[in-house]
């Protein structure tokens, strides 16, 4: 009897693995989309999980689906109407001829991007702009301009909690107060910041010495319609810190935000809504609904009972080793299955195993630093994967893990560090 139930959940643990590889590998040349709803398709033909509870697990991830439909009209909305193109102009025109000074550029504003609007707004929004800045300064090789959206989107995403919805999933209803929040991640954020930018500065050293940029290029004006995205932008930052700070869901709010700026734009042109819906990469939803669906097939096949019963166990037994040991875990655990998933079996598993403020702040670091690792460890990397392939650009697995496994190391040892060791 005992093997009879362990068959159906090897079998799960097989598909989510092999799902897994899909999203990673792209056989065929597949989306990532395909692979995940196959693997979520295969659990419930295979009778691994019931249609309803695979629902359920769809339906889960609403507020995400919602939060990344608002960024992602935003992001379109602002591409065709040019304000990226403007703000191209800008950033050339102050890098002032220096590929290093306009590296830096991208960074900061990527960092702030990131703490104010998310990780995954990093990945759709910024992206695109950091493309237009390299065709503006003609760079023989936007790479390491469009690296800097990919790793600084997990390394600034623990600034506030709105900086990434994974921090919502970690903490749910147990959210630390903003001022606790600063208090307790201020130094490892900035650590962690810190860190991904001296790690990528080195690694990418000798493409930026030899490359050449135009700084002289002609000033663009904005448009109005252009104008009024980039407010709406703006005006979405400023729901989101309000809709954090009242403790809501940051779905449906951004949703809202996105699509009130694309009506607005639209109403003003008078024209492009067919354009606007259809380049927009819907594919991402069902991408997310795949992994939701796979963390309701481990859930069930009782990998998160484990998981919070080693947790409590090891917290009480060696709480310093606890913390330290479960942060790089985690970050492994991101990279097998995605932080998002990742974030939703390690959130559960802090509420059952009540652990103490310094081993969920380990957790948390593990979740969002871990990602820059590998191309499938966040939606945010997976995010800009597809934005980079619109610039007609494309990055591998096996080369994103070799500049993450250099990136990722030290950023998570300092934050680790500045969480376990400071006051």
């Amino acid at each position: 009897m005992g093997g009879l139930s362990v068959t159906p959940n090897l079998a799960t643990w097989g598909i989510a693995a092999l799902t897994t590889l899909g999203v990673i590998l792209r056989p065929l040349g597949w989306p990532e989309a395909i692979w995940a709803v196959l693997g979520a398709a295969s659990l419930v033909a295979l009778g691994l999980l019931p249609a309803g509870t695979a629902w359920a697990g769809v339906l889960k991830g609403t507020d995400v689906y919602l939060f990344l439909i608002g960024m992602m009209l935003l992001a379109e909305v602002a591409r065709k109407e040019g304000l990226f193109d403007w703000l191209a102009g800008i950033a050339v025109r102050q890098a002032k001829g220096s590929a290093t000074r306009l590296f830096t550029l991208v960074y900061l504003v990527g960092t702030l991007v990131t703490v104010v609007l998310s990780n995954d707004a990093c990945a759709v929004v910024l992206t695109p702009a950091v493309a237009c800045a390299a065709r503006a300064a003609r760079v023989r090789d936007p790479l390491p301009y469009l690296f800097v959206c990919a790793f600084v989107a997990n390394a600034a995403s623990f600034v506030l909690p709105i900086s990434n919805p994974a921090n919502l999933v970690v903490y749910a209803a147990h959210m630390p107060p903003l001022g606790e929040w600063l208090a307790r991640f201020g130094l490892p954020s900035g650590l962690a910041i810190l860190a991904t930018y001296g790690v990528l500065r080195l690694t990418q050293a000798p493409i930026l010495r030899a490359q050449m940029i135009v700084s002289d290029i002609p000033t663009a004006e904005l448009s109005r319609t252009g104008l009024v995205a980039g407010l709406g932008i703006l005006a979405t930052g400023g729901v989101l810190i309000g809709a954090s700070a009242l403790g809501l869901d940051l779905g449906l709010p951004t949703c809202l935000a996105g699509l009130a700026t694309a009506l607005l734009v639209l109403a003003l042109r008078r024209e492009g809504a067919l354009a606007v819906v259809r380049d927009v990469s819907w594919s991402v939803l069902p991408l997310v609904a795949g992994l939701f669906v796979l963390v309701e097939a481990l859930e069930r096949s009782g990998v998160l009972g484990l998981i919070a019963a080693a947790l409590r166990w090891a917290a009480q037994a060696a709480p310093a080793g606890t913390a330290w040991g479960v942060g790089p875990l985690v970050a492994l655990l991101c990279n097998a299955v995605n932080n998002l998933p990742a974030g939703l079996i390690a959130g559960a598993a802090v509420q059952t195993a009540e652990v103490s403020d310094r081993v969920a702040g380990a957790i948390l670091i593990g979740v969002d630093l871990g990602p820059n690792l590998s191309v499938t460890g966040s939606l945010a990397t997976i995010l800009w994967l597809t934005a980079i392939r619109r610039e007609g650009q494309k990055v591998g697995a096996w080369r994103f893990l070799k500049l993450g496994a250099l990136v990722t190391p030290p950023a998570l040892l300092l934050a680790l560090a500045g969480l376990l060791l400071g006051p």
